[in-house]
């Protein structure tokens, strides 16, 4: 299972905060989106080119949730993401 090859459109700017959480901003239409420490995780895993069994292992290590509880949430952000056109075919 993959991240269906996605990776963050160019014209998207990411900025985290201290507390793990961060904040996506689109050029283009001026939107921003606030993603919780979870979403962060997930946001740097496409920046590194992860697969979606990597990024659920990361946050599966970091906190309390089951493989299948963390891929179901990974999927629905990835599929807000690609709604929102935040992320772009690899």
């Amino acid at each position: 299972m993959s991240t269906n090859g996605l990776l963050p459109h160019e014209h998207v700017v990411f900025t985290e905060f201290d507390a793990g959480e961060g904040i996506l901003v689109d050029l283009n239409t001026k939107k921003y989106f606030q993603l919780n420490e979870t979403g962060t995780l997930v946001w740097r895993g496409l920046e590194r080119n992860q697969t979606l069994e990597e990024i659920v292992g990361e946050i599966t290590a970091a906190y309390d949730v089951t493989p299948e509880h963390a891929s179901a949430s990974v999927q629905r952000l990835l599929d807000n993401l690609r709604a929102f056109k935040l992320v772009r075919p690899a």
